[in-house]
């Protein structure tokens, strides 16, 4: 980590003789480490995310695979106009979308369980490579994907590759100033709104679903060079640099200290103080495990139910916009940190179960007679996801000691992974309820 960036050229004279670099100033120095630390952060959420949005986003198109002749995409871009089932009024699929929700989450699940009980203890650089590689396997093997089966393969990749670069990234953000956390969250948000915008244009462009797949192979190249070459290596912080660090905080960037522990150095924390600090985060992990229960209900339960006929737009293209419009309102309540800060995320939680309510009753009733308010709805969707995320983190990194911290964030990054799952194993039999009774 930091080897690019970390090599120093040596400066000589006209001569060819070696001269002594100028000094710098340490708070200049400190100043630009906290920039690219940053900026490092915001781009690793932002790639550790992107290929989990995208098989997302392309869940309608996965599950609507056709095979098609000559050098044409192997899943169709835009499924006919023609309903998949003629006597349904929601158009469905064979499979709901949830299925690949479950192959997207599953296997994020186990390794985000794994991680209290000692996965966070591996070393970092190894975890990253394995997360660049599977990001990129994913991208492959759904774009030459020949069936259903093969596509949810590479879905399996991207969860793979997204949930151990979260417990990696969240974990290593102990060893930072702690504005790293909403620059992270920032980054992800970046992913949400970028993946599923990326997929919605080229696709409407033209451009076949999978040559959009392999356009996105420079997103694993960027999440390596991110760690490896923007990162600089965190450094004890100096008892006698208070003041630096108090004017340094007065920079745009806040939350400047840096903790005493490097990355790798273990903590061995006993069971006992591992469930201690476990049952002390509960009250920040239930909620967000309630917000993305509900939130992802929707998105992978109720989206492709949601259908209006009365428009110009595909079934596909209604489902992409959903997902774009909702990693819209992620992304700006994500990057908010700085502006707005919500201490009791369980509101948060039941507004978000409202929504949930709210759109199941449509589906039930079609009483709203625009797509338009729906997309209303998916927006402020987005913002409160977006906002119990940032703000939970943000709260334990407050909230936690320093030798706690890393255990914390790892543990507490299951509990969005939990409700997801839920809401993809419920959402399942729903649909397949409300199709059949339709």
């Amino acid at each position: 980590m930091g080897g690019c960036a970390g090599s120093r050229r040596r400066l000589l004279d006209s001569e060819g003789e070696e001269t002594a670099p100028e000094p710098r100033s340490p708070l200049l120095d400190r100043q630009g480490a906290l920039w690219r630390n940053v900026m490092g952060f915001w781009l690793l959420g932002l790639c550790n995310n992107f290929s989990y949005v995208v098989m997302l986003s392309a869940a309608h198109d996965i599950l609507s695979h056709q095979r098609a002749s000559g050098n044409q995409s192997h899943v169709n871009p835009d499924p006919p106009l023609t309903p998949h089932n003629s006597s349904s009024r929601f158009d469905c699929n064979s499979i709901s979308t949830a299925a690949v929700l479950l192959a997207d989450i599953l296997p994020t699940l186990v390794i985000k369980l794994l991680a209290p009980l000692g996965l966070h203890l591996l070393p970092y650089s190894p975890r990253v490579l394995v997360s660049g590689i599977c990001a990129a396997g994913s991208f492959l093997l759904v774009a030459f994907s020949h069936s259903v089966g093969t596509s949810l393969c590479g879905v399996v990749l991207a969860s793979i590759s997204s949930g151990l670069g979260e417990v990696t990234f969240l974990s290593l953000t102990a060893f930072y100033p702690r504005a790293v956390i909403s620059w992270w969250s920032s980054g992800t948000g970046g992913a949400g709104l970028l993946g599923a915008l990326s997929y919605l244009g080229l696709t409407q462009a033209g451009l076949s679903p999978q040559h959009t797949l392999l356009s996105m192979l420079g997103v694993p190249a960027l999440l390596l060079a991110s760690y490896f070459c923007l990162l600089t290596p965190p450094e004890p912080q100096d008892p006698g640099g208070e003041e630096e660090a108090e004017t340094s905080a007065r920079q745009p960037l806040i939350d400047s200290e840096a903790p005493e522990s490097k990355p790798d150095s273990k903590s061995n924390l006993s069971l006992l103080e591992r469930w201690t600090v476990f049952k002390g985060l509960l009250p920040y992990i239930v909620p967000l495990v309630v917000v993305y229960f509900a939130e992802y209900f929707i998105n992978q339960g109720l989206f492709e139910l949601l259908f209006f006929r009365n428009t110009s737009l595909s079934h596909a293209q209604q489902y992409r916009w959903y997902q774009m419009l909702y990693q819209a309102g992620v992304f700006v309540s994500r990057s908010s940190l700085r502006c707005c800060r919500i201490r009791f995320t369980w509101v948060l939680a039941l507004l978000q179960c409202l929504n949930l309510a709210f759109l199941l009753v449509d589906v039930w009733l079609s009483f709203l007679p625009s797509i338009y308010l729906v997309f209303l709805v998916v927006l402020y969707e987005g913002l409160l996801g977006g906002a119990a995320y940032v703000n939970t983190f943000h709260q334990i990194a407050l909230e936690t000691s320093d030798e706690h911290r890393e255990f914390a964030m790892a543990a507490a990054c299951i509990s969005d992974t939990f409700g997801i799952s839920l809401s993809g194993l419920l959402a399942l039999p729903l649909h397949d309820f409300l199709c059949k009774l339709s």
